[in-house]
C-alpha cells in the first residue's frame, strides 16, 4: 500500500518495523511493517495481515504512531514537538501570546497553534528566524513575533 510520511526524513518510518496505526475515528491496531521502500514521494509498504485491497482501504486516513522509546534522543537544540505541547508562548518584548496547542503542517512549514486566555487562536510560525529559544525548564517558548499581529 502506499503511505505519505510527514517525518523528517520522511522514508526514516522505514526504520520501524512495528506502526500503530491510529483511526481517524477512534482506536488504534499495531502492525508489524514486513517490506518497504521510499520511491522519493512516498513510500510503498507492506504490513503484516493487509493480504488485499479492501484491508489496505480500511486503513485510509490513519496516523501511524511509533513507540517514544524507539526514537532516537532529540539533538541538542531539537526538540519533538509533543513534548513542547503546553508550553507557555512569549514574543521576544516578552508579551504573552498564550499556550502551545498543538503544531499544523502548512506548506511554508510548520506551525505552532497558541491560545491566550481569551481563546483567541493564533497560528505562529516554528522556524527560523522567528522561533528564538526553547527553554525546558521553564516550559516556555521565545518567537520573533509582534503580540497585535
Amino acid at each position: 500500500m502506499k503511505v505519505w510520511s510527514y517525518a523528517d526524513p520522511p522514508q526514516s518510518l522505514l526504520q520501524h518495523r512495528r506502526w500503530r496505526l491510529r483511526r481517524p475515528q477512534g482506536g488504534e491496531v499495531t502492525y508489524q511493517v514486513l517490506q518497504g521502500q521510499w520511491d522519493g514521494h512516498a513510500m510503498r509498504v507492506e504490513l503484516e495481515g493487509v493480504v488485499d485491497r479492501d484491508s489496505a482501504a480500511s486503513l485510509r486516513d490513519c496516523e501511524i504512531l511509533i513507540e517514544r522509546d524507539e526514537l532516537p534522543t532529540a539533538a541538542p537544540g531539537e526538540y519533538y514537538r509533543e513534548d513542547l505541547e503546553g508550553f507557555t508562548v512569549r514574543n521576544s518584548e516578552g508579551a504573552l501570546l498564550g499556550v502551545l496547542q498543538h503544531f499544523l503542517e502548512a506548506p511554508a512549514g510548520a506551525l505552532m497553534v497558541v491560545k491566550d486566555q481569551g481563546e483567541r487562536e493564533r497560528w505562529l510560525p516554528a522556524s527560523a528566524p522567528h522561533l528564538k529559544r526553547v527553554d525546558l525548564e521553564r516550559r516556555e517558548i521565545e518567537i520573533d513575533w509582534p503580540a497585535e499581529f
